[in-house]
C-alpha cells in the first residue's frame, strides 16, 4: 500500500485511447515529473509527456484525482494516450524508470479501493463479474452487485444482528434494573426467526445465481444419428462436431454457449445413448448420461426416420441419474423426411437441413433459461457468499433450537453468525480471501 503503481487500465492494444493509471503516494510527484504542471482535480488538460530526460513520448489528456476522493482512495493520476503498443510501452518504460514506482499486479487497483474503504468485497465481486460479464442479464446482475445491492441486503442482516445481540447483552449486563430484560428474549427470537427465513429465502436463488453467472445448461441428448451435431453446428452456425453417416461418431461432449434472452445458454452435444461393446463409444455414452444428469434441461431428439419409442426415449432420460428425471423438451429431428409427427408426441419438430423450426427451437430454449433464471434482484451469484450464508444461517439455527440458553451463550451464538455474515462484505478478517479474489481481476483493475 506503501508503494506507487502504474499499469495500463484500458484493455488490449492497439485501440484508440489507451488510459494509463498511476496510484499511490508518489502519483502526484510521477504526473509531474512527465506532464509537468498538473490541472485542476478531476479536470482533464492535454499534456505534452515526457521522460526524465525530456524526450517526448506523446501529447495527450491527464487527470489528477487526490486521495481519498479517488477510485483507489488514494492520490490518482490517468493518462489518456494514443493507443499504440510502442507507445505505451514506451510511456510505461519511462514511468517505471522513476523512484518509487513499480508496475501494478492483477486486481491491485481494486484491491487498494477495497483498503481504503471506497468498495467491499461484494462490490469488488460485481466489478469482477461485471468484466467478464458477456450477456446482457450477467451485466445486470453484476452491475446490481458492483452497486452495492449485496452490500446493503448484507449490511441490513447484520445491522439486525447487532441489535438483536446488544439486546441480549443488555438484559444481563443491566439486570439489575427492573424494565430491561422483560421480553427481551421472545422479541429477540422472533426479530431471529424472521431474519433466519429471509436468509433461506435469499438461498433459494442460489440455482438462479448460478444460472446467470454459469449458463442455463442444455444437453442435447438422444440415439445414434438423431442428429444431435448437425443440430449444434447449425445452433452455433459454425461446424463444432464432426458430423457423418455412422453411428457413434461423437465420443465426448462438446459445448458450444449462446446468448439468448440476454442470458448464457450453454448448449452440450452428446453420444448417441445405445448398449455398445465398444469401450471408448461406452466411455462416451456415461459421459452423455452424467451430462444429463447435471442439465438444466434434456433436449431429447428422436429423427423422423428413427424407430425410437416415446417409451424408450424417456426410459433413457430416466437413466440419465439418480432423482427426478431433469425436465426434457421432446423434438423430432430430420422433419423434411417425413410428412408431419405423432399429434402429442413431441414439443417441437425441427430439420437443420431446411431450418425449419429452428427459430421455434431457439425461443423455447430462451423462455425456459428466462424462466430459470428469474427477476434480475440481488441473488448469491457467488460460491462464497452461498457458503458464508450457509454457516450464517448454521448459526441461527443453534439460536432456535435452544430456547433455555444463558444470555450469555445467546448473545456468543449471535455473534459468531455476525462475524460469518461480515465476511461477505470484508467487515471481519478475510486476509485469506484476499489474494484469491482479487487475483482474477486482470493487469490495471
Amino acid at each position: 500500500m506503501e508503494d506507487t503503481i502504474v499499469a495500463l487500465s484500458s484493455g488490449a492494444l492497439p485501440a484508440g485511447v489507451a488510459v494509463v493509471r498511476v496510484s499511490g503516494p508518489a502519483a502526484r510527484r510521477v504526473a509531474e515529473r512527465l506532464a509537468g504542471t498538473l490541472p485542476e482535480p478531476r479536470r482533464a488538460s492535454l499534456r505534452r509527456i515526457r521522460d526524465e530526460a525530456g524526450a517526448m513520448l506523446d501529447r495527450g489528456l491527464v487527470l489528477f484525482f487526490p486521495g481519498p476522493n479517488s477510485a483507489t482512495g488514494d492520490d490518482l493520476a490517468e493518462f489518456h494516450l494514443h493507443g499504440g503498443r510502442a507507445t505505451v510501452a514506451r510511456f510505461v518504460e519511462a514511468a517505471t524508470s522513476l523512484p518509487g514506482l513499480r508496475l501494478a499486479e492483477a486486481g491491485e487497483f481494486t484491491r487498494r479501493a477495497f483498503v481504503n474503504g471506497r468498495i467491499d468485497l461484494t462490490e469488488a465481486e460485481g466489478l469482477s463479474d461485471l468484466l467478464a460479464a458477456e450477456t446482457e442479464r450477467q451485466r445486470r446482475a453484476a452491475l446490481l452487485q458492483a452497486e452495492g445491492g449485496s452490500r446493503r441486503l448484507f449490511e441490513d442482516w447484520g445491522t439486525r444482528l447487532l441489535h438483536a445481540r446488544a439486546l441480549i447483552e443488555a438484559s444481563f449486563d443491566f439486570s439489575d434494573e427492573g424494565d430491561v430484560g422483560e421480553g427481551v428474549d421472545a422479541g429477540v427470537r422472533a426479530e431471529v426467526a424472521v431474519l433466519a427465513a429471509e436468509i433461506d429465502a435469499h438461498l433459494s436463488g442460489a440455482a438462479r445465481g448460478e444460472i446467470l453467472r454459469e449458463g442455463f445448461r442444455v444437453a442435447i441428448a438422444g440415439p445414434p444419428n438423431a442428429g444431435k451435431s448437425s443440430l449444434l453446428n447449425a445452433l452455433a452456425r459454425r461446424e463444432v462436431a464432426i458430423v457423418t453417416p455412422v453411428p457413434g461418431t461423437t465420443r465426448d461432449v462438446l459445448e458450444v454457449t449462446l446468448d439468448l434472452a440476454g442470458l448464457p445458454v450453454r448448449l452440450f452435444d452428446t453420444a448417441g445413448l445405445r448398449e455398445t461393446a465398444d469401450p471408448i463409444e461406452a466411455i462416451g455414452v456415461k459421459r452423455a448420461r452424467e451430462t444429463m444428469e447435471r442439465a438444466d434441461l434434456v433436449l431429447w431428439l428422436d429423427a423422423a426416420d428413427s424407430a425410437e419409442t416415446e417409451a424408450a426415449a424417456m426410459l433413457h432420460v430416466k437413466q440419465s441419474g439418480p432423482g427426478e428425471p431433469r425436465p426434457t423438451l421432446r423434438v423430432r429431428s430430420k422433419a423434411d423426411l417425413a410428412a408431419a409427427a405423432p399429434v402429442g408426441a413431441y414439443d417441437l419438430a425441427i430439420s437443420v437441413r431446411t431450418g425449419a423450426g429452428l427459430d421455434a427451437l431457439l425461443a423455447a430454449l430462451a423462455a425456459r433459461a428466462d424462466a430459470a433464471a428469474g427477476a434480475a434482484d440481488a441473488l448469491p451469484l457467488q460460491a462464497r457468499h452461498r457458503a458464508a450464508l450457509v454457516e450464517t444461517r448454521r448459526a441461527l439455527a443453534d439460536f432456535a433450537r435452544a430456547p433455555d440458553l444463558l444470555p450469555e451463550v445467546a448473545a456468543e451464538i449471535l455473534r459468531e453468525a455476525a462475524d460469518r455474515l461480515g465476511r461477505l462484505t470484508g467487515r471481519t478478517d478475510v486476509e485469506d480471501l484476499l489474494g484469491v479474489i482479487f487475483s482474477r481481476f486482470c493487469i490495471g483493475k
